[in-house]
Formats: C-alpha cells, structure tokens, sequence
C-alpha cells in the first residue's frame, strides 16, 4: 500500500497542507478543532513523517537553492514569490542567486554559488535554453526543479489553455481577421511558445497576422512597436501586459482609439492591468500557483514522497476588459 502524504492527510482533514505542515512542527497557533481533525486524519491514514526529510533538518540540510532570472519582470517574481512561500511553509529555508538566463557562464556562476552550501534541492526558473542546458551539464546529486517559466507543465491536460491559443482565439470571436503580434525576446522559451501558439490558432481561424514584432518585455518596447504598427490592422495581441500598456499609450499619441479603433489583448494579468484606462483585456496566469506547485514537486522528491499527489494550479484563462471589442463593420 502507498505510504500516506501530507497531502493525504490534508484532503482527509479538509485543511491546506501548508496547515499540516505547521502542526507536525509543533506550531502552536492552530485552532484545536482543526489540530483534532488533523490528528484524526493523521490516525486514520497512519501518516508517518519521513525519516530521510527529519535526518536532513536534523543536520541543517533544509536548504533550497532558487537559480533566479529577471526578478523584476512580473512572471518570473511572481513565481519566485509562490515557490518561496511553498518552501518557507514546509520549514525549508532559501539561498535565492540571480543570474543573467541567457548567458550558460553567468547560470554556472550562480550554480556553484547554491551548491557551495550544504543544500537539499535546486529549483530554477529556466525561462532560456541556455538555463536547461547549464543545469543538465552539471553533475547535480540533489533533487532538482527546472522551471519553463511558461507554466507548460498545466498545459498537458488541456493543450487549448495555452496563452498564445487563447489570445487568438478571443480576437477570432470578436470577428477581427486582420492582426498584429508583438512577441517577447526570441531567446526566451515563453516567448516561442505564446507566438506558436497564436499562430497556430490564427491558421485554424482564418486570421491574417498582417504583422509581427519582437520586443523585450518592456512598455517601452510596446510604445515603439505602436508607431510601426501598420494601417488596417483592426486587433494586436501582445506577448505581455507591459508591451499592451506601452502599445495603447503609443496608440493614442497616434490618434488611434483602444478599442474603437483598434483592439489590444496581453498576456499575464499583472496586478496594474486593469487600473489601465481602458482596463486590458489580458490572458490569467497562475505564476504564484506555478512556482508553489514546482516548489512542492522538489519537496515531494526531498522527502521521498508521490510527486503525483501535489496538487496542481490553475490553468491560463481570459480576462475580457475594456480593450478589446468586436470589430467595427466597415462604412458604407
């Protein structure tokens, strides 16, 4: 029979892991309703902690090593963010070294930094090829999580939930056929697949993507991109939310109207997307609930637990707001 989780006993308590957690460390702040019903679970699944995780806390190996990579870009912190408050709520401390993604020497500078400790696992936003290739050329004898920054691992059980597929698809509702495209970085993993993506739902839907630009990430790029943006062009989508707020301020020293004349949808639903005037319309990430899934898949392989029982997240959604509307038919 499968060794009970704490996942396990979570389920059967009808309380969030991370609760589980603090009472099996004695915290102290738990209400005694919820301690007796974990308790009872505990009992009834005849959960045991595991022994290797309790040795290496017991020797101060409840370290986690973060590979991080552009921080101050909204999906990459927000993962961050979620994958820390995974660790920190299992008792695990972090040693988090930045990096520059796209340059293998940088992303090995910053290995030997985490591994110079005496560490229980590795996790790494690996938004470049350049990351994977680093950490699989390292002899790593800990637990590791690669992250894609791209959230690919939810895509499996829906391939349609992709961002880039999503995007197009609420243009194509909205009877728009001839579109624009601003991608992020080439070299970033994300960045190809929200574009595959787009175009592949475009193809299937009769859109003409009359237009492409790659930018980096930046409103900047995005207020660059509105003054090439050609006539004709009734939607753009764009690889993030920062480049669609760029784009409409462009736009609008343009002379041109966000919707009325022109649609525009990002990706990611940063926290300011729909304080925007008009608010954008964007496609929802789950990045906080990403990184705590991966961060909790590198615990489950620490402690010798089901990688199988962590629960998942959220799969990308669409946010309709002010910025984008059906197409205008044309004037007679």
């Amino acid at each position: 029979m499968k060794r009970a989780t704490i996942y396990d006993v979570a389920r059967q308590a009808g309380v969030s892991h991370q609760t589980v957690t603090r009472f099996l460390n004695g915290f102290e702040g738990i209400r005694p309703t919820t301690r007796a019903k974990v308790q009872a679970a505990i009992d009834e699944l005849n959960y045991r902690p595991n022994g290797a995780a309790r040795w290496l806390r017991s020797r101060q190996s409840n370290r986690i090593g973060i590979l991080a990579h552009r921080m101050e870009l909204s999906g990459p912190g927000r993962i961050i963010a979620g994958a820390t408050t995974a660790a920190r709520s299992r008792g695990y401390v972090l040693d988090i070294a930045s990096m520059d993604g796209e340059d293998v020497d940088s992303v090995d500078a910053a290995l030997d930094v985490v591994m110079e400790h005496q560490i229980a696992g590795v996790f790494a936003t690996a938004q470049t090829n350049a990351v994977r290739v680093a950490v699989a050329n390292r002899n790593i004898d800990v637990p590791i999580s690669v992250d894609s920054g791209e959230g690919l691992a939810s895509f499996g059980a829906n391939p349609r939930a992709h961002p880039g597929r999503l995007a197009a698809g609420h243009l194509a509702d909205l009877g728009h056929r001839r579109v624009a495209f601003v991608n992020g970085p080439e070299v970033w993993i994300a960045a190809g697949e929200r574009r595959t993506g787009f175009l592949d739902v475009a193809s299937e839907r009769g859109l003409e993507v009359v237009w492409e630009h790659d930018g980096d990430w930046s409103a900047e790029a995005g207020y660059r991109a509105a003054h090439d943006l050609p006539d004709g062009v009734t939607a753009v989508a764009l690889a993030n939310d920062s480049m669609a707020i760029g784009l409409i301020f462009g736009l609008a020293e343009r002379g041109v109207r966000v919707p009325e004349d022109v649609s525009v949808i990002g990706m990611d639903d940063a926290p300011e997307s729909r304080f925007h005037l008009p608010s954008l319309t964007t496609i929802r990430l789950d990045f906080e609930g990403e990184g705590a899934y991966l961060m909790n898949v590198l615990i489950a392989k620490i402690e010798g637990e089901d990688v199988a029982d962590v629960p998942g997240y959220r799969l990308p959604e669409l946010v309709h707001r002010g910025s984008t509307t059906a197409v205008r038919a044309p004037e007679r």
